[in-house]
């Protein structure tokens, strides 16, 4: 008979049977029990080496990802508290001196590691252990009866330890099935998850060149020739700029991205051609020619996995590569273990393109086609504005702006009539845009960036990032055939140059990223657990080759974490995860909350209730906070159509929200081409302060000062002597000159800082004079008058 049968039917006998066969059920029960606990002896060997085989060498898992289930004390039962009845009713004190004795046994802490229990999990998971026996009403029978024969030292108190272990996986389900978890994370060999490409044997062509090589020239000439070909770009701007060649050029071509989708055939079949953004390409439909562009970026942290699918995964008899060489050696390490080979064709750069030898230093010294390269947006507001101040025009483009506006930003820089012949913009211009640029300004090197790791670094920008932005220089196709390349600062000018001279370094290895099938399998075997977690776990489970990394996924659980309270389908909460929101927009954010919401309700999203959520009809901007605003707003409805493809029936007035987000581009467009006015009225209304350094830039400062010295150790600083700060008497130069010589310190910021340090010493004066402040009183920092 079974121990759970056995205990039933104890507990079903009337209370007056029970007396006569309490001495043979506890028996029985004991003979069920021992086994168990006797066999403890053993389980240590049995546990190392199941252990260690099931592992196979890989890495000890990172235990403080296991978030712990909670598992309630038992109440009172219906059938009363059986193992009291057939034992005695157990003495709690007695009971919480043995629980503290086996916490402080040596034998059972290293049992538990053999089971995966560190000493975390084994602390947490005894706590746990601990609270569930004293608080719970009855305990079940058998490890009522284990406590009781220890109390009266029939049992030792190890004897305890499959109990616990029983706990221990019940608020850490990950530890009855790391095996499991182990092989549904393995990533190694990504080629096998393509049988339809591996089942053909493909040519690869990799066009290696600089910017306006015309490298992407000749892999698209050979897509337009083809009976049926893939496009996969970067951006929704060069798929849109492929699309209208194709279609211009007589070869019907059809337009997906993930907000977009276009049929040019009248009866809504699919053309033989096709432009996406990287991540919707299509790995099972056959292909004649396909072009991924932008190869490099396969070693983006968050992005990266979509060029690994696509050169793997494409369907194509010829696969193009349009990028840069640095991923040469990589692309053909990935083809070996394809059985491909990869034909290389190199490109030089098609005009001359030159590194000044001065810098700007002063926006007086402007010229036509000129284009003044920012990494922040306040830069991108103080250059418009003075600009502006010197009876100039100015086009503007940054990241954030929709790609209407972006589009007619560059007409009207491009127009040789419109009086507009000076470009501000961010590294946004670096691939996208045909701009007649002639000569690119660097107004600074420092940018942020977002490491593998999902850190945020402040650091000089990268060779390559340098030679994508300064070749827009020049390009083959504008009336600029020779491009120059400065900087705003004669100090930045030297680590410029050493930048442009550096080799690019090879790119090592390729993203990958986990799909929703495997979250899924993962998720079965830990229901509990949510989805931020499941992906945390998932990553430090996972296996990878050599050549590959998994992507950052931050994004994904600032989503997941978001919308964690909603009850959604895991597939669902999913896709609203992988849906591309910038979380540093809280009204996007706040938009994804309620659309998860709506979508949790069954309560479809409908044009009208989408107007009254966004508070349509807008106007236009009146200063830069109602720009962003709109900008923001403009990205809430890229969500709605990112979405509409995803849950048709949810989100059912794609074509409507489409005309609604034509008309605010227009709307913003108004906003960006008086852009100097806009920002004009925020300085005055002192919603934007372009004098003083914000907390944000302080910080980058210091934060960058470090990594910029090392980078330009050794670099004489270029400049007149006259520039320099004097050396004290003492013969060791001032602190200030060491900057000024290191490139971190211009002389116009040391003038500034001089001018501040008096005026502030100046308030400070007059502020402890008697009648005023007292010696040590603070006070509030006064702002720097502007000029």
């Amino acid at each position: 008979m079974s121990f759970s049968r056995c205990a039933l039917l104890w507990a079903r006998l009337p209370a007056g049977r029970r007396a006569g066969h309490r001495a043979a059920v506890c028996s029985a029960l004991r003979a069920h029990v021992e086994p168990l606990t006797g066999a403890l002896g053993r389980v240590s060997a049995v546990a190392s080496s199941s252990s260690s085989s099931a592992s196979g060498g890989s890495k000890a898992p990172n235990t403080s990802l296991f978030v712990p289930l909670t598992v309630k004390p038992q109440g009172p039962s219906a059938d009363g508290d059986v193992g009291a009845e057939l034992t005695r009713p157990l003495d709690k004190n007695e009971v919480k001196k043995i629980l503290d004795k086996f916490y402080k046994r040596k034998e059972i802490q290293k049992l538990g590691a053999d089971y995966g229990l560190d000493a975390r999990l084994f602390h947490q998971a005894f706590i746990s252990f601990r609270n569930y026996i004293m608080q719970s009403h009855s305990l079940d029978v058998d490890i009522h009866i284990i406590l009781n024969d220890i109390c009266f030292s029939a049992a030792h108190v190890d004897d305890l330890f499959p109990f616990f272990l029983r706990h221990a996986k019940q608020i850490f389900p990950v530890l009855e099935c790391k095996d499991d978890l182990r092989k549904i994370s393995d990533l190694r060999i990504p080629p096998n998850w393509y049988p339809e490409a591996r089942a053909i044997q493909r040519k690869i062509i990799f066009h290696s060149g600089p910017t306006n090589s015309g490298k992407t020239y000749h892999a698209i000439q050979k897509y337009l020739s083809a009976k049926s070909g893939v496009y996969c770009g970067p951006l929704k701007l060069l798929a849109h700029e492929i699309f209208e060649k194709s279609n211009a050029a007589g070869v019907p071509c059809d337009l997906v991205t993930g907000e977009e989708r276009v049929t040019v055939e009248p009866d809504g079949k699919q053309a033989a051609h096709v432009a996406c953004t990287v991540e919707m390409c299509s790995v099972t439909t056959p292909y004649e020619v396909a072009v991924i562009d932008e190869i490099q970026m396969i070693k983006d942290p968050a992005r990266g996995w979509a060029w690994t699918r696509a050169l793997l995964g494409l369907c194509a008899e010829e696969v193009h590569l349009c990028g840069e060489s640095a991923a040469i050696d990589l692309v053909t390490e990935l083809m070996y273990t394809t059985g491909e080979e990869v034909e290389v064709r190199n490109y030089k750069r098609l005009t001359p393109i030159s590194v000044l030898d001065h810098a700007l230093e002063s926006l007086d010294n402007l010229r036509p086609g000129d284009c003044i390269v920012c990494f922040s947006k306040n830069d991108i507001y103080s250059v418009s504005r003075q600009i502006e101040i010197r009876g100039l025009e100015s086009a503007v483009i940054y990241g954030s702006l929709p790609p209407g506006t972006k589009l007619a930003q560059a007409k009207k820089f491009n127009d040789p009539d419109d009086p507009c012949k000076i470009l501000v913009a961010t590294d946004a211009i670096g691939m996208g845009l045909n701009l007649s640029i002639r000569r690119i300004i660097f107004y600074s090197l420092i940018k942020p960036t977002i490491n593998e790791k999902g850190e945020k670094e402040i650091e000089p920008i990268t060779t390559s990032q340098a030679l994508q932005i300064a070749g827009r220089a020049g390009r083959f196709s504008s009336k600029y055939k020779e491009g120059e390349v400065t900087t705003m600062n004669r100090e930045d000018l030297n680590l410029l140059k050493e930048i442009l001279n550096r080799p690019v370094d090879p790119i090592k290895a390729a993203g990958l990223h986990p799909t929703a099938e495997q979250i899924e399998m993962f998720a079965y075997h830990l229901p509990d657990t949510t989805l931020s977690n499941l992906i945390d776990i998932f990553v430090d489970f996972s296996q990878v080759d050599g050549q590959y990394f998994v992507c950052n996924m931050d994004d994904f659980k600032f989503s997941a974490e978001l919308i964690q309270h909603i009850p959604l389908s895991l597939r669902v909460r999913y896709v609203f995860c992988t849906a591309p929101i910038n979380k540093k927009q809280p009204f996007v954010c706040s938009s994804l909350l309620q659309f998860a919401r709506q979508y949790s309700r069954n309560e479809p999203l409908t044009f009208s209730w989408l107007r009254r959520y966004i508070k349509w009809p807008l106007l236009p901007p009146k200063n830069i906070k109602d720009l962003m605003d709109l900008e923001a707003v403009h990205d809430v409805l890229d969500l709605y159509l990112w979405l509409s493809y995803r849950f048709i029936d949810m989100f059912p007035d794609a074509s409507l929200i489409r005309d609604l987000q034509k008309e605010l581009d227009g709307i913003i467009q108004d906003g960006v081409h008086n852009i100097t006015k806009l920002i004009k009225i925020s300085e005055s209304h002192k919603l934007l302060n372009l004098e003083s350094l914000s907390a944000e830039n302080r910080s980058r400062l210091s934060g960058t000062l470090k990594s910029q010295a090392r980078r330009v150790r050794g670099t004489k600083a270029v400049g007149s002597k006259a520039a320099e700060p004097p050396v004290p008497n003492g013969g060791e130069k001032s602190l200030a000159s060491r900057l000024v010589q290191q490139g971190l310190l211009t002389a116009d910021m040391l003038k500034q800082l001089e001018k501040e340090w008096l005026t502030q010493r100046t308030d400070g004066k007059e502020r402890t004079e008697p009648g005023t402040y007292s010696k040590g009183t603070r006070r509030k920092k006064k702002e720097p008058d502007s000029d």
